[in-house]
C-alpha cells in the first residue's frame, strides 16, 4: 500500500510539455487549481496487492482527494459555490443545500462510488477532533465519486477514515501530483488509463487578471471518441494500437467529476454559469455524457469572503459581483481549463493493472506527439 503525498509530482510529462497548448488565455505558474489563492489539494492513494479478485483484500486501486477550497476556516467563513449536471448517473453529496444556500462550507472529497459515506464521515469526525468547522453542531460535507472497479476491488470499501484525514493533512498549495493519483487512481478515460488532472487560466488585465482553476476526476469516454487539441487522436491511437481493459464497463458507462476555483468575486448563480462551463471542455475532448455518465461540476468562489460575518448596523452583509457582461471571459477560461486538465490526466497516467489482471494502458506519449505533428499541433516528436 502506499500513501502518495501531494509533493511527488507525476513523472510522465503534462500536455504544455509536449507542445500541446489549449486555448488563448495564460496558465497560472503551476498550471493548476492552486493558482487560486488559498486553495490547497492533498491525495492519499491506495494501491495492495495482485491477482484475482478477492472482495475484501484486493487487489486495491483506490484513494481520495480532498480540496481545501480556501487558506482559513471554510466552516465558519464560507464560499459562494453553484454546481451544474450534464448527466446524473453519478454522486456529489452536499448538492442540495449548495443549491438552497449557495454556499460551500466543507472541504471537497473526490472517491470511488462505494467509498462516498465513509470520506463524508470522515471530513465531519476530522472537523470534529481537530478544533470543529462544523457550524450549528451539523455539516453536510461535499463528495463526489467515479467508478473504479475494473480495476480495483471496489466493494472491499478500502478507503478508510485515517486516509481521508492524511490526504487532509497533507494539502497543500504549489504543483499537484496528477493521473494515478488519490480519487483518481483506479480511473480509466477514453480506454486509457485516467485519473486526476488539473489545469488553470488567468485573464489578462483588460479583463481582471481574475484567475481560474479546475480539477478533474476522469474516468469517462470513449476511445474514438478522444480528440486532443481538435486532433482525432482516438482514432489515430485506436483500440487496435491500445487496448482499453478487458474487464471495461460496458459502453455508454464511466463519469468525470469537475471542480472549479475563481477568485473572480461571483454570486451562486454566477458560479452555476461557471459550472456548466465545464460541458465545454468535456465536449472539446470527446465527451458526449453518455447515458450512464456521472458527470457532475461544482465552482466555487473566494471573491467573497465573510459571508458569515455579523451584519452591519442596517442588518445587511456588503458582497461583491461581476456584471454578467463580465463573466463570457471566464467561461472561456473554464472550457479551456478542463479541457486541458483532461489532457493532463491522460498525459500523466501510467499503465495500471488491476483486479484479474485487467489493464488500463497509458496514453503512448511517444505516439501523441507523431499524431500531433502529423495534423501541425504540438511538438514534433523527438523536437
Amino acid at each position: 500500500m502506499t500513501e502518495q503525498p501531494l509533493s511527488q509530482g507525476a513523472s510522465r510529462p503534462r500536455a504544455r510539455d509536449l507542445g500541446i497548448q489549449i486555448g488563448r488565455f495564460e496558465p497560472g505558474p503551476w498550471n493548476a487549481i492552486t493558482d487560486v489563492a488559498g486553495v490547497r489539494v492533498g491525495h492519499t492513494t491506495l494501491i495492495t496487492g495482485d491477482g484475482p479478485l478477492v472482495v475484501g483484500q484486493g487487489p486495491v486501486r483506490t484513494g481520495v482527494t480532498v480540496i481545501y477550497p480556501h487558506a482559513g476556516n471554510i466552516g465558519t467563513d464560507p464560499v459562494y459555490a453553484g454546481s451544474h449536471v450534464l448527466n446524473g448517473n453519478g454522486e456529489m453529496t452536499g448538492l442540495l443545500w449548495i443549491g438552497e444556500a449557495g454556499k460551500l462550507t466543507t472541504p471537497i472529497g473526490l472517491t470511488n462510488t462505494h467509498s462516498v459515506g465513509v470520506v463524508r464521515d470522515a471530513l465531519i469526525s476530522y472537523d470534529l477532533q481537530r478544533g470543529s468547522t462544523v457550524q450549528s453542531a451539523w455539516s453536510l460535507p461535499v463528495v463526489a465519486e467515479t467508478f473504479d472497479g475494473v480495476l480495483s476491488d471496489i466493494n472491499g470499501m478500502h478507503v478508510r477514515p485515517e486516509h481521508v484525514w492524511a490526504a487532509l493533512d497533507a494539502a497543500s498549495t504549489g504543483p499537484l501530483a496528477e493521473g494515478c493519483v488519490g480519487g483518481g487512481t483506479g480511473m480509466i478515460c477514453h480506454g486509457f488509463k485516467g485519473g486526476i488532472g488539473t489545469a488553470s487560466r488567468v485573464l489578462p488585465a483588460e479583463r481582471g487578471t481574475w484567475k481560474v482553476g479546475v480539477l478533474v476526476q476522469a474516468n469517462h469516454g470513449q476511445r474514438h471518441l478522444l480528440r486532443i487539441d481538435g486532433v482525432p487522436v482516438g482514432r489515430e491511437i485506436d483500440l487496435q494500437a491500445v487496448p482499453r481493459p478487458m474487464l471495461q464497463a460496458p459502453s455508454g458507462t464511466g463519469s468525470i467529476i469537475v471542480i472549479v476555483a475563481t477568485d473572480a468575486p461571483l454570486l451562486p448563480i454566477q458560479c452555476r454559469r461557471l459550472a456548466q462551463r465545464a460541458t465545454i471542455g468535456i465536449a472539446r475532448t470527446g465527451g458526449v455524457g453518455e447515458n450512464s455518465s456521472g458527470d457532475i461540476f461544482l465552482a466555487f468562489s473566494t471573491g467573497n469572503r465573510g459571508l458569515a460575518d455579523p451584519p452591519g448596523p442596517d442588518g445587511t452583509l456588503s458582497v461583491r459581483t461581476l456584471p454578467d457582461d463580465a463573466l463570457s471571459s471566464l467561461f472561456e477560461a473554464v472550457a479551456e481549463a478542463t479541457e486541458e486538465a483532461i489532457i493532463n490526466a491522460l498525459c500523466a497516467a501510467a499503465t495500471m493493472t488491476g483486479i484479474n489482471g485487467s489493464t488500463a494502458y497509458e496514453l503512448p506519449l511517444d505516439r501523441l506527439q507523431e499524431v500531433m505533428a502529423r495534423y501541425g499541433c504540438g511538438t514534433p516528436f523527438g523536437g
